[in-house]
């Protein structure tokens, strides 16, 4: 992983706009100021998706455990993710989250991120042990489709979501990149499950059971994820991508396209535009970072569903995506 020494001033050429690194500044201070002594947030809802989320928006600063100026938010950030790690390999909580498998993804991506920096061996070794059991967990939850849903296959009853799918694939690929044995059945069969929801117009739909109706939100993270499992050029990327660009390329204003999931379509979009190089991904960064600046608010924070901490966490991660700093979001 060899990342010892990443610059929170890193950024790619072109980032020459003061404005956004002010906007960054000022939502990363927001999460520092909001964080409590545990290392979460206070949302009641999803507090172990929203705690990964926000860890990964702050690691995305250049900052690590030990280094950097939100190393101590990030550490006690991964020391409350360590917490929730139950005997089963699940990091989060059954009792109080009704849809955990968001948390357990978010959560194996940050820390697999982390782990590529921690020089202590004591923590590495804990880290190691709490990504394999994570690991085991995701592909034991895997449903009979290749998919994944709120909760794992058995408490769900075979039930499969996309949305959740991707936050699996995404964090199993971030354990793989960290030396974390993944095996290979697991993203193969999910990469079936995508193109199993693909419909005619190269949109993917909700969920297997629920066939029909192609999401923008779906299609963009479903690509994501496809090229963190290596697929650029497979037979049904070019539909998906077409669909994509002619949802969310072009149009950027919130409108109802991203079915009320503007953050995390563009959270996913982002990352796949990123990928296609800077002759297409320069232009489009403008457009969506302004707007992004624009709708900032003084505090630093950004509004809107769930809560502030989850909005400003993927605005933050879409500002810092081209710095290149963290393994699973570079090109």
């Amino acid at each position: 992983m060899g990342l010892n020494g990443r610059s929170s001033l890193a950024q790619s050429p072109g980032r020459t706009n003061p404005a956004w690194e002010q906007s960054i500044r000022s939502g990363l201070d927001y999460l520092a100021r909001t964080q409590t002594a545990r290392g979460q947030w206070n949302t009641p809802s999803y507090p172990t998706a929203l705690a990964a989320l926000a860890g990964t928006a702050l690691l995305c600063s250049g900052s690590t455990t030990t280094q950097g100026p939100y190393a101590q938010q990030i550490a006690r950030c991964t020391d409350f993710l360590i917490s929730k790690c139950r005997g089963n390999g699940l990091i989060g909580d059954p009792t109080t989250d009704n849809r955990y498998t968001y948390g357990h993804g978010f959560s194996m991506l940050l820390l697999s991120q982390v782990l590529g920096e921690e020089g202590y061996e004591d923590r590495r070794l804990e880290l190691l042990e709490v990504l394999r059991q994570a690991v085991d967990f995701c592909c034991n939850a895997q449903t009979d489709a290749g998919g994944w849903g709120y909760v794992s296959a058995k408490d769900g009853a075979n039930y499969d979501e996309g949305s959740t799918t991707i936050t699996q694939v995404q964090g199993l690929r971030g354990c793989r990149n960290a030396g974390i044995a993944v095996p290979a059945e697991a993203i193969e069969k999910a990469k079936n499950y995508i193109y199993e929801c693909k419909n005619d117009d190269g949109g993917i739909s909700y969920s297997s059971k629920q066939m029909g109706t192609s999401r923008p939100a779906i299609t963009a993270a479903a690509l994501a994820a496809l090229y963190n499992a290596g697929d650029y050029d497979g037979q049904h990327v070019p539909e998906m991508l077409k669909y994509s660009r002619e949802k969310l390329h072009t149009n950027i204003a919130d409108d109802g396209t991203a079915f009320g999931h503007w953050h995390y379509t563009y959270l996913y979009y982002s990352q796949v535009v990123y990928r296609q190089g800077d002759e297409q991904w320069l232009p489009f960064r403008d457009r969506l970072y302004d707007k992004i600046v624009s709708e900032q608010a003084s505090d630093g924070s950004w509004t809107g569903q769930i809560s502030p901490v989850y909005i400003t966490a993927c605005n933050l991660i879409i500002l810092q995506l081209d710095r290149g700093l963290l393994p699973i979001y570079q090109r």
